[in-house]
């Protein structure tokens, strides 16, 4: 909760206004039944004029209208300061998980990430409103109420003595973990699961993740459920206590020691105590609830990026050459095996590249150090002549635009999801780049052609052409580094080649560089590289690895001699 406290920076004054009428509505409601013992033994005695009665009568209005208006107020401010509390915290967790690395999100995990950001901060939340509200009124009530029967009844408030309960609730969210995964996975996976008929097995894992929740629920609240019936318990036997000892008193002393008013004080003044505590162990059970859930957000927080930027950082990225210095690269420190391992490559600015291999031969992983979404653990990657770590890391980016085989789409309009490329792209720039990506062609036979909506992730084009657009969207970057990791494969052999095509006309000085599975979407590259298990087997142009490199004859011939071309 301390770390989390420098996300309260403005609504300080809507939180510290709370405690101040949390404190005035206390103190006013400990004086109404001091004020009423006064009355019922002046109605006892009889002989009451109308004019004390109005008197009094307005001064316990008074009280209450007081105490209303500070305990109203005092709803608004902390509701006010809470709820912006936990805006700070998500916009706080929101620009923290920017700045992290896919290493720094693996660690977490994305389903881990959203849980924290929902249900972590919806916890904190409460338990703030709670702590700057109920958790002062509470205890406030408590020793005013206490003070006050000790003052009006003496030995006879010893009667408040009650035992508060408080479950442990660690367990329950790395369970909400598992089910928001199991959502995440069917949501995103929803043709999968249908076209493999998997409903009922992806049905049963989601049942058992919600279980589990509920088991962990049950088990950390059993003890909270014996809570309200030991209190109701506690409350009845001591008005119990309070009438037959007050009574007793008061009858043998003839309200000498005991009288009727005090006894009237000392039964409200029980019932204050005993719902006061009830209060406070309703907040002992939020209160450990959300020690969890700040411990959670305190665990992004406190997560470094592990690619730190540099004093001074260069602004300026020069051209497009890429240089791979006896590169070994693993995704993660504990790994026993590199996943790329003695890379050394050369690129010059503006070439084309063909990038051929098996699946898990690493290409991905290689093209992913080139705008440093990865670091490499040895040697080094150049870009323009200057190592990638010296780069400011938004201007790296800028200049190196990538295009996955699954690239997303967000919802808006097709012009506001090519801006993104370029926010100040103009409408004659967004056609030109979707000409070059050959998605003009069916942009324009669409009823509102650019302004045509696209649902969340694009479930409203297909997938050839959601890759024309992801493709259109990185040209508007107008990058010195274009990479095209497989995000052709869902388009056919003569859009591929019109998209080559286009690339060689209008971006000749922009080096290519295209992951493929097909040999013709990289034949005329200027340099085709062959990966195998993490390494480069071999390099040239097609016909020189046509004579000297046999995994890729192998793929050449496999898929001429199956019809592929």
């Amino acid at each position: 909760m301390f770390r989390l406290i420098k996300s309260i920076r403005k609504y300080w004054t809507p939180s510290i206004l709370t405690v101040l009428f949390m404190v005035g509505e206390a103190a006013l409601e400990s004086l109404i039944p001091y004020i009423t013992a006064d009355l019922v033994n002046n109605l006892g005695n009889g002989g009451v004029e109308m004019g004390y009665l109005l008197r009094i009568g307005a001064i316990l209005s008074a009280i209450a209208i007081a105490s209303l208006f500070c305990g109203g107020m005092g709803g608004y401010t902390a509701s006010m300061a809470s709820t912006g509390f936990a805006k700070n915290i998500r916009g706080d967790l929101m620009r923290k998980i920017q700045t992290f690395t896919f290493h720094n999100i693996d660690k977490f995990s994305s389903a881990s990430l959203v849980t924290r950001m929902t249900t972590d901060v919806s916890n904190v939340q409460m338990a703030y409103m709670m702590i700057i509200r109920i958790a002062i009124r509470a205890p406030l009530m408590l020793a005013f109420s206490i003070v006050m029967a000790i003052i009006m009844g003496g030995k006879l408030a010893l009667a408040f003595v009650v035992v508060v309960p408080m479950p442990s609730f660690k367990r329950v969210f790395k369970r909400y973990d598992k089910l928001n995964e199991s959502v995440e996975e069917n949501v995103r996976g929803m043709r999968v699961v249908k076209g493999f008929s998997r409903e009922e097995y992806e049905k049963e894992k989601f049942f058992n993740a919600s279980d589990s929740i509920r088991k962990e629920f049950t088990r950390a609240e059993k003890i909270v459920a014996l809570n309200n019936p030991l209190m109701q318990f506690c409350l009845n036997f001591n008005m119990i206590f309070v009438l037959y000892i007050g009574a007793k008193l008061a009858i043998s002393s003839q309200g000498t020691v005991v009288d009727v008013g005090q006894v009237s004080a000392m039964l409200t003044y029980g019932v204050q105590v005993l719902l006061n505590l009830m209060m406070l162990s309703m907040i002992f059970v939020m209160v450990t609830m959300s020690a969890e859930s700040a411990r959670r957000i305190g665990e992004v927080y406190a997560e470094v990026p592990d690619m730190d930027e540099i004093p001074n950082p260069v602004k300026e990225v020069k051209d497009g050459s890429i240089v791979f210095k006896d590169v070994n690269f693993k995704y993660s420190d504990e790994a026993k095996q590199f996943a790329l391992f003695d890379i050394d490559l050369e690129i010059p600015s503006g070439a084309t590249v063909g990038i051929l291999g098996s699946t898990g031969s690493s290409k991905s992983s290689l093209v992913q150090l080139i705008p440093r979404l990865y670091d490499a653990q040895e040697g080094a990657v150049l870009v323009g002549g200057v190592s990638v770590k010296d780069y400011d890391l938004k201007v790296l980016r800028d200049n190196v635009a990538m295009v996955l085989q699954k690239n997303v789409l967000f919802s808006g309009t097709i012009k506001e999801n090519l801006r993104w490329g370029n926010p100040e792209a103009t409408d004659e720039e967004i056609a030109e780049a979707c000409k070059m990506a050959c998605a003009d062609e069916f942009i324009e036979h669409m009823p509102e052609k650019y302004d045509t909506f696209i649902e969340q992730g694009g479930n409203n084009v297909s997938g050839g052409q959601k890759q024309r657009l992801c493709i259109a969207r990185a040209l508007l970057k107008k990058p010195k580094i274009l990479i095209l990791d497989d995000s052709t494969s869902a388009v056919d052999t003569k859009t591929d080649a019109k998209i080559r095509e286009a690339f060689a006309n209008y971006i000749p000085d922009t080096t290519k560089i295209i992951i493929a599975q097909r040999v013709a979407s990289v034949e005329n590259a200027d340099m085709i590289i062959v990966m195998n298990n993490g390494s480069i087997e071999a390099k040239g142009t097609h016909k020189e690895l046509m004579e000297t490199s046999e995994i890729y004859r192998e793929i050449y011939e496999s898929q001429t001699m199956g019809g592929d071309q």
